[in-house]
């Protein structure tokens, strides 16, 4: 089938006792690559995604960014070593970086200070951005505005918003992913976005460990339930589930130049 999970963060802790388990579970859905999303934890310490990357770089693939919940405190000396790790070979995008006016664990001019300076890093290192926004689409769609997207383009990562929202983003020419929330029985605005959302333009993802799809709601997610979502797409595409996976996973290859 050939899915891919464009974004999931295998380095938490939810891990560390079975990932091996997790990434076979992973294969055996049909998944063929990993996206690993590394984020600034602490001073010096990007998280373990490169090292994912670099121990099956067939399978995996890395990026780096700062959250907005950290936007506030990070060091300068650790932005000159996310821009460093952006251009690295093993980083395909950088991210996830934005803005989250839900839970504002870093005031929001942090955070809209820190997303800019994230889509310079992105454009300075030609990779695309991955971005994350909650309750904030009118600040992130105006900072994009602004900044400009990269020219290696972007992608709004677990799309919460509504059709409208949707194509605001696509106008700017980026792509919008779903994760397990589009299952949800409460979801029916992302359900319409996704209906609206070009087969060229939309990715899959699990926001693993966080998510989980439907029937498996209040788990902890892992990349083989990506399959879940991607069989919600494709009863709102009226396509079959091999459709949306080549769809899918096409983009993921052209936006993050995946072999």
């Amino acid at each position: 089938m050939g899915l891919i999970d464009s974004h999931a963060h295998l380095d938490c802790a939810d891990y560390v006792h079975d990932l091996d388990g997790v990434v076979s579970r992973a294969r055996a859905a049909g998944l063929e690559r990993i996206v690993c999303v590394g984020l600034w934890r602490k001073p010096g310490d990007f998280g373990n995604a490169l090292e994912l990357a670099t121990q099956d770089p067939g399978f995996f693939s890395a990026t780096v960014g700062v959250h907005p919940h950290e936007a506030a405190r990070v060091p300068e000396e650790d932005w000159a070593t996310a821009a460093a790790l952006a251009a690295d070979p093993r980083v395909v995008a950088v991210g996830e970086t934005g803005l989250d006016y839900h839970y504002d664990h870093s005031p929001r001019a942090d955070q809209r200070a820190a997303f800019r300076r994230s889509i310079r890093i992105a454009r300075d290192a030609a990779r695309p951005l991955v971005v994350h926004v909650r309750e904030a689409d009118e600040d992130c769609a105006a900072i994009l505005r602004e900044e400009g997207i990269p020219a290696a383009g972007g992608v709004i990562h677990c799309f919460t918003g509504d059709a409208p929202a949707a194509r605001a983003y696509l106008d700017l020419g980026l792509h919008i992913s779903v994760a397990g929330i589009v299952t949800f029985k409460t979801a029916e605005a992302i359900r319409e976005a996704v209906r609206i959302v070009p087969r060229d333009r939309l990715l899959v993802e699990t926001d693993s460990p966080f998510l989980a799809p439907a029937p498996y709601r209040g788990k902890r997610n892992e990349p083989a339930y990506v399959v879940k979502t991607a069989e919600k797409v494709a009863e709102l595409w009226g396509a079959s589930l091999d459709d949306v996976a080549a769809a899918t996973t096409a983009n993921v290859k052209r936006l993050f130049r995946l072999g």
